[in-house]
């Protein structure tokens, strides 16, 4: 299995995201069990090779291997797997990924699942490294967002730092995001900021502005990240000096 590379997500949570992703992947395609694997001798063994049709940055091996580990467990069996890329590496079309052999029933069993979370955080790493290569040699960093698949927002986080790009917060109590309807819900900009630091003082204070004037509030108030919503790029350069140190 890879080494973890998840810039932004602690490996406690990883770990755990993982087994869930992996587990509730199994019960959804298992349900009551694998009719058509019931077909083939329960003694068989194979041998398989997982390729890519097109070039990917791969992301996704613990998670493979977390799925044949539960089905080893329950069925009884060994499934070896052998990673010829980790996750990070960049693929080319036809390039092998991982070869996989052990009992027929369980490998049949299990690759759909394993398959499906293999592309996806695969093909979100891909996105993110090209992103990412089109920022390098710049001060910018790029951030993802909460708006993931439901159930795989630490893997898809994960899989954003592995294609090289960052993490943003995480989900809703790891950080503050002090939005529009919040900021007329605290009486401000200023006000919310105060409660804020004062509620929970070592978490993260982000504030969404919409005009020139929400911008100065928040600098003015401290915000650790002001978030400029749909901002024009040439707006965006006219209040560049604004933030800078006199």
């Amino acid at each position: 299995m890879s080494e973890f590379i998840g810039l932004g997500v602690e490996p406690a949570l990883l770990a755990q995201a993982i087994e869930t992703n992996a587990k509730a992947a199994l019960q959804e395609d298992i349900n009551t069990g694998d009719i058509t694997a019931a077909l083939i001798p329960q003694d068989k063994s194979i041998r398989a090779r997982v390729i890519t049709r097109e070039k990917a940055v791969v992301c996704g091996s613990a998670w493979v291997d977390a799925i044949f580990s539960f089905l080893d467990a329950q069925y009884g069996g060994k499934t070896n797997i052998q990673w010829l890329k980790s996750d990070g590496d960049t693929a080319n079309a036809n390039d092998t990924l991982f070869e996989i052999s052990g009992n027929a029933r369980t490998l049949l069993t299990g690759e759909r699942a394993a398959l499906n979370l293999l592309q996806t955080l695969s093909a979100t790493a891909t996105l993110s490294r090209q992103y990412a290569s089109l920022a390098k040699g710049t001060a910018i960093t790029l951030l993802d967002t909460r708006k993931t698949l439901p159930g795989l927002r630490i893997a898809q986080k994960y899989a954003v730092a592995v294609g090289g790009c960052h993490n943003h917060r995480i989900g809703l109590w790891d950080a503050f995001l002090i939005k529009e309807n919040h900021i007329c819900a605290c009486g401000g900009i200023s006000a919310a900021i105060t409660q804020a630091r004062t509620m929970a003082p070592g978490k993260p204070v982000q504030v969404e502005v919409e005009t020139r004037a929400e911008l100065e509030e928040a600098l003015s108030a401290k915000a650790d990240i002001i978030m400029l919503d749909n901002f024009s790029v040439e707006q965006i350069l006219s209040l560049i000096h604004i933030s800078e140190p006199t």
